[in-house]
This record gives C-alpha cells, structure tokens and sequence, in this order.
C-alpha cells in the first residue's frame, strides 16, 4: 500500500513517505477572517479533511494543524469602517468558519492557533533571520531580502528577474521593491505589538512560517492551501522558514477553486455564495458531496443544477442506505475494509471521482440484490458503502448526519430536501387514510401523480417513504 499524492513543488505524483512511519504531519493554512465564508473557502478544508480521513483510514496517525489568520490590512479597514474592534470582528467570522466546517461534517484540527497568538514565535523568527543576513529593518518594518534566498520562487517556477512587486502602503525603506514584509510598523489607530524594532503587527506571510515551526517542528510532512496560495504566500513561507534554517514541508498540495462565470468565487468580485445562506437551502450532507466528491484538483463551476444533480446522486445513495437499513430491521455496521477499487482510487492523489463510482457501482449491486430479495447480499454491500461513505465523511448513517434535521440557523437545515419532505408526507398520510378507507382507486392515484413528480413511492414495513426517481 503506498500513497501517491500531486507535489506542487515537483509537478508530478509522487509516492507518500512519512517522516515518521505511522505517522503524518499536516499544516494547512486556514480562514483570513475578515469575512463570513463562502463555499469556495470551505472547499479547501473539506478537501484536506478527506485526506485526513483516508491517511487515517491506512492507519496513519494525523496531527493536523489548520490555523486563523485574525490580523490583516482588510480586518483593519473594516474595523474603521464599521467602528468596531478588530478583534471583535475577528472572532464573529471565525466562529463563522468553524459553523461552516463543522455544518459540512469536517473533523476539527488538532489544533487550531491564531497568528496573534504568535507574536513571540514570530520576533524570534525575524531576529534570526536579521542575523543571518536574510532580513532587515528599515523605519520600524522588517522585510525579507529576496535575494538572500537562492531558492526563492521555485515553488511558483517563476524568475526573480521577471519579478515586480509594487511597494506596499507604508512599506518604505525596502532595499528591493520585491522584498516583502514580514512586519509592519504601528499606524495611528491600528493594533500593535512591542519588538527590538518598534511596534508593529505581523506581515501576513511570517505567521505561518512561525506557527508550523512551533506546533510542527523543523519539518513536516504537508503543507496544503487553496492554488491561490502559491504564490505569493507559500513562497514567502518557504522562504522565511528555509533561510531560518527549518527544513519545512516535504510535500505540498494545493486545491482547486470554486468559480461562477469561470471565475474564483471571491468577495472582491461579488459572486460568492455564503455557507450560512447555502444551508438554508441545500442539506449539508449534500453540499458536502457536492464540494468533495470533484477532484481536488479540479476546479468546480458552481451552479444550481450541478446542485440539485448532487442532490440527486446522493439521493440514490441514501435511499439504497435506507432501503436495506429497514430490510434488515438495524443499522447495518460498515465494513472493516473498502473494496480494493475504491482504495487503489484514494491510494492515488486522492481519486475521490473514481472512488465515488465504486459507491454508486456497490449500491447498484445491492439494489439488484434487494430487487432479487438476497437480504444477504445487499447487507454486505450496505456494509461496504457504509465503509466507503465514511472515508468521504458522507455516511448517512453517522451520527454528525443523523441528527441533521434538527440542527438550527448555520448548522441548520430548513433545506429544499427538508421542505419537500414535509409535504410529500402530508399527501402520503392522506393516501394512507385512503387506503385504511379501502378507497384503493385514490390511493393509487395519489402514488400515481406523485410518481409523475419524479418521485418513487414503495410501501415497507414501517410504512411509505418516497425517494428521487433516477435521471
């Protein structure tokens, strides 16, 4: 069994091998939160947490470090503009990221820091990199030499010649105008920490350096983030933590955007679609499928039909999922293993479309085995789909879902499937008092014009449930 995972910095597939055998390292780098999230942000942790999954899966122990960058210039702009504290703001869309992670069915990290948490972290970084010769301050803000750094963009795979970089607001003093700060020094009316070189706050790429260092030590095995990230952040990171004499990530992995239009989802552009509205709207469950199922590399176009088609591939899958449960008069246990298809899939750079056609193939397997009335046989494909819904973090069965009709506002789900539900049911109640009347010609033509709708009708013995037809 090995691991093969897309390493940005190699451009190819490349086999997993551990630091430490048995175990592996994560830092991904986490919410800016200046904003509520959309789905877009979110793509990127419920990727990783897949991977999370599937390395957990192999046995693997995961230490996974996601973290919260809580200071920046647009935290600071809207702190002025609204008139509220940044911290304050901070902390709401935070809180926020966390509502939406976990609405999403996403593991929560191992731990979860804060850049201001960091400041020493980060002093310490920048005072050895000022006496390396790889840093330097200049009017209170300490930069990074670029030059200083022979190994500088080959993340990127760019040339520093053909670089150019536009000084930042107050940035003055560089020597370079590619070299980028690390620390800014204190404006009026913006927060601020003491340093050997006045006060200031962090640049937005030191943190992470400073915090994978900390929680991850000299090395570790993956550093992930959204594509975007490339440049100018990870190079930045990669930088500051090699010339301060940290080996840093072995790997690094990178996910693909969600875009409208055939552009990235971002605020800046108007088109972002709010976790919180989403699930107002959209089951969680199903959002989750349709957010992690696509390759992560991949991008994803976002549109409602692409929805409502998730919607009704999941729906297959949950109505297989529930037909057997109520056959089988129990909850069905998964099974200890995935089929080998399905783990050949996931073993290479996270298959998850070709894993997700071994979960249809399987369900299509049980449905003929139920159609066939081989209890037996469609219990033990219940039990592999189980297994494999697990590592997706899509089990219907699991308890984070089963509770999903209760939950309220972020994590709640007054969804379209929850509405639907809700008066499919009423016209089902009055087809049962039709029937419990013996009036059998309105009762079938209750099912009859349900069917009609799309909608499949099967009497069991727990009564009548409904499920999609198929496309």
């Amino acid at each position: 069994m090995t691991i093969r995972l897309y390493d940005t910095g190699a451009r190819q597939i490349r086999d997993f091998t551990p630091l430490t055998p048995g175990c592996v390292s994560i830092y991904l780098c986490g919410a800016t939160v200046q904003a509520a999230p959309h789905i877009g942000h979110i793509r990127s942790g419920l990727n990783f947490d897949i991977m999370r999954r599937w390395f957990e899966y192999r046995g693997y122990d995961v230490t996974f470090i996601r973290n919260v960058t809580d200071i920046d210039d647009k935290i600071i702009a809207k702190s002025a503009a609204q008139g509220r504290p940044w911290w304050a703001i901070g902390y709401e869309n935070e809180r926020a990221f966390n509502a939406g992670y976990d609405v999403l069915g996403c593991l929560p990290p191992t731990y979860e820091p804060r850049a201001t948490g960091h400041i020493t972290e980060m002093i310490e970084m920048m005072r050895g990199l000022i006496e390396r010769g790889h840093a330097y301050e200049a009017d209170g803000n300490v930069y990074f030499d670029v030059r200083s750094f022979p190994g500088y963009l080959e993340l990127s795979n760019q040339d520093l010649d053909d670089l150019r970089q536009p000084s930042g607001e107050g940035e003055t003093g560089k020597r370079d105008q590619r070299d980028f700060a690390m620390w800014k020094a204190a404006k009026p009316g913006e927060p601020s920490w003491e340093t050997p070189w006045g006060r200031g706050r962090p640049g937005w790429h030191l943190e992470c350096s400073a915090m994978a260092h900390k929680y991850l030590g000299t090395v570790f095995d993956i550093h992930g983030g959204g594509i975007d990230l490339i440049f100018p952040h990870h190079e930045n990171e990669i930088a500051q933590a090699k010339a301060y004499g940290d080996e840093f990530a072995k790997y690094w992995v990178h996910n693909a955007w969600v875009t409208m239009s055939g552009e990235k989802m971002s605020k800046s552009l108007g088109n972002s679609v709010l976790v919180s509205e989403m699930v107002k709207h959209w089951r969680p469950i199903v959002l989750r499928y349709y957010l992690g199922t696509p390759h992560y590399r991949s991008m994803i176009e976002y549109s409602e039909e692409a929805l409502r088609e998730a919607e009704s591939a999941f729906a297959r899958i949950e109505g297989f999922v529930q037909r057997v449960t109520e056959k089988a008069g129990k909850a069905v246990a998964a099974a200890h293993e995935v089929p080998p298809a399905f783990a050949e899939a996931m073993d290479d750079d996270l298959g998850v479309p070709q894993a997700l056609a071994i979960v249809h193939t399987t369900v299509r397997q049980g449905n003929s085995a139920l159609a066939a009335d081989d209890k037996e046989a469609a219990v033990a494909r219940l039990a592999e789909v189980r297994a494999m819904l697990g590592v997706l973090g899509l089990d219907p069965l699991d308890p984070h879902w089963a509770g999903e009709a209760d939950r309220g506002e972020t994590g709640s789900i007054k969804s379209v499937h929850g509405v639907v539900d809700t008066l499919v049911r009423l016209v089902l109640e009055q087809r049962e008092a039709a029937r419990g009347r013996k009036d059998w010609a309105s009762a079938d033509a209750i099912r009859d014009q349900l069917q009609q709708t799309g909608l499949v009708i099967e009497d069991g013995p727990s009564g009548p449930r409904w499920t999609l037809g198929p496309l």
